[in-house]
């Protein structure tokens, strides 16, 4: 894939190469060094205390949203709220913790619960080496990507509770801290509890993993999605799922469904019964209890018309009070509205042996006046939106009969710089891809290019939210993309992810950013 092009380079943008917001190198939030700041209180033998996230409501509800007793509320260290914290208890797992009832951050906890199945991505988001005993001083850290950039965000372990119970997320294990440590991390770099209060699954995977991010509804799918989701699985991407929405918000329906609630998916399996495949899906209910009681549910008779092997495999955790269960894929197609799946490779697109996928990522911005022309319907000013020229190659056959005909993935993710995560106000975003006949060889598309064609494919709708995908088939040749805001004049910085499908045995090419 030739170098992208775009039409300038943007104000305060720098070409210089870093490892500086990397796994290796995160930025420190807030400047605060978990590293500087324990030796510190080692030294001074001290209990570290956060005054950049302070025990009172400003870290909790600073707005009174969530209508709790402040007043109730005594901020404990774990070694004040049982004799033996631990941070981990026989490892980490999905059932280890379960939502608190003062709280509505599902879609938060949901990810927390596909993250307990990717160890080397836990060991991302929670260093090695933190415990309550070995140079225990009060502090913990724990990282997240953030737009485009790893963060190391600290924390004291001073957690919110009311007569000695945690307020929040609830640990199973009473001595277990690692869910509330986690839970109050992140609520740090949301601005406060509060500040985690609704929001969408695909925000945490992607802060946890900082990989490529595919969102399906399951309606009217244009794939398989089912197969989409056993390759993911099977190369260790992280999934969630959200239940449709009804008249009233998470209310449990008779089949045992909480309505637009965000529930983790963790497993994929197709079992044989009775001579015919079906093909399943395994969900859990951040809860921790609450289940699907319909086919293939814990106590559905269809187990005993599957080989014990097969029963086995996948009912060997079954337990009718955990909050996770199976169902068919149509079930699961019926009574969910959307799957994310995030990885830290976009392998898993097309896991045929005999192709690979590039990822080229860039960094723009619209401005206001200059650079933010607003969606086509805006034909004087939409070409002044940032353009990115690329190329799609012809693929030889063995790549080209791969699992799915799609060849990119293009992601749009606008980048916010509010420390509250609750006043955050998303616009909707979205982009067109043109096709580029062979004579053109402009730097810059003026606006009759624009008026005299039509997109060859685009993000669908205008959605405000954090980011937009489409993953599709372009047909070899040269292509435009232009990333805008509905809106004209809508200041905003973005992320642009582009990610090709391309020949295994050819050469990675990653190309520099070039600016003309």
């Amino acid at each position: 894939m030739p170098p992208l092009r775009v039409n300038k380079k943007p104000k305060n943008e720098t070409t210089t190469k870093d490892n500086t917001g990397t796994l290796d190198n995160p930025l420190k939030f807030l400047d605060q060094d978990y590293q500087e700041l324990k030796k510190s209180c080692i030294t001074k033998n001290k209990i570290f205390v956060d005054d950049k996230f302070p025990s009172d409501s400003s870290s909790i509800d600073p707005k009174n949203q969530l209508k709790l007793d402040l007043d109730a509320i005594e901020w404990l260290r774990p070694p004040k709220i049982v004799s033996d914290p631990q941070l981990f208890v026989q490892g980490v797992s999905r059932f280890d913790y379960s939502q608190g009832p003062n709280l509505g951050n599902c879609w938060f906890l949901a990810s927390v619960g596909a993250l307990t199945f990717r160890k080397e991505v836990m060991d991302q988001v929670m260093p090695a080496d933190q415990s309550f005993d070995k140079d225990y001083a009060g502090i913990f850290h724990f990282r997240f990507w953030r737009f485009g950039k790893w963060i190391d965000v600290v924390i004291d372990d001073k957690l919110p509770t009311i007569n000695g119970q945690l307020i929040f997320v609830l640990s199973k294990t009473s001595n277990e801290f690692w869910p509330a440590l986690l839970e109050k991390a992140y609520a740090k770099v949301c601005g406060s509890y509060a500040d985690m209060h609704a929001g969408q699954v695909s925000e945490a995977l992607l802060d946890f993993t900082g990989g490529v991010h595919v969102n399906f509804e399951l309606e009217k799918p244009a794939i398989d999605v089912w197969s989409l989701m056993d390759r993911a699985a099977k190369t260790k991407a992280l999934m969630a799922c959200g239940s449709r929405h009804g008249a009233k918000s998470e209310n449990v329906l008779p089949n045992g469904i909480v309505q637009g609630h965000a529930y983790s998916v963790t497993g994929v399996f197709k079992v044989t019964c009775q001579g015919k495949p079906v093909r399943l899906v395994r969900v859990l209910n951040p809860w921790g209890m609450g289940e699907w009681n319909g086919a293939w549910s814990d106590k559905s008779s269809l187990w005993n018309k599957v080989s014990v092997k097969e029963r086995t495999k996948c009912r060997s955790l079954v337990n009718d009070r955990d909050g996770e269960f199976w169902m068919s894929m149509e079930d699961f197609a019926k009574n969910f509205e959307e799957i994310d799946i995030c990885c830290l490779s976009p392998d898993f697109l097309d896991s045929s042996s005999k192709c690979s996928w590039t990822t080229t990522r860039y960094n723009g911005s619209w401005e206001s006046g200059t650079t933010a022309g607003g969606c086509i319907n805006n034909k004087e000013s939409f070409w002044t939106n940032p353009q990115f020229r690329l190329r799609i190659e012809e693929l030889d056959a063995e790549c080209a009969s791969g699992q799915c005909p799609e060849n990119i993935l293009v992601s749009l993710m606008q980048i916010h710089e509010n420390r509250y995560r609750s006043l955050v106000s998303n616009y909707s975003i979205g982009f067109c891809v043109y096709l580029i006949p062979p004579e053109m060889k402009d730097d810059k598309f003026p606006a009759k290019f624009f008026s005299r064609r039509n997109s060859v494919n685009d993000s669908g709708s205008f959605i405000n939210t954090r980011d937009t995908m489409k993953f599709f088939k372009l047909e070899p040749g040269e292509y435009l993309i232009v990333p805008s805001t509905f809106r004209p004049n809508e200041s905003a910085k973005f992320m642009l992810s582009i990610f090709t499908k391309t020949e295994s045995h050819r050469k990675e090419n990653k190309p520099a950013m070039t600016y003309v």
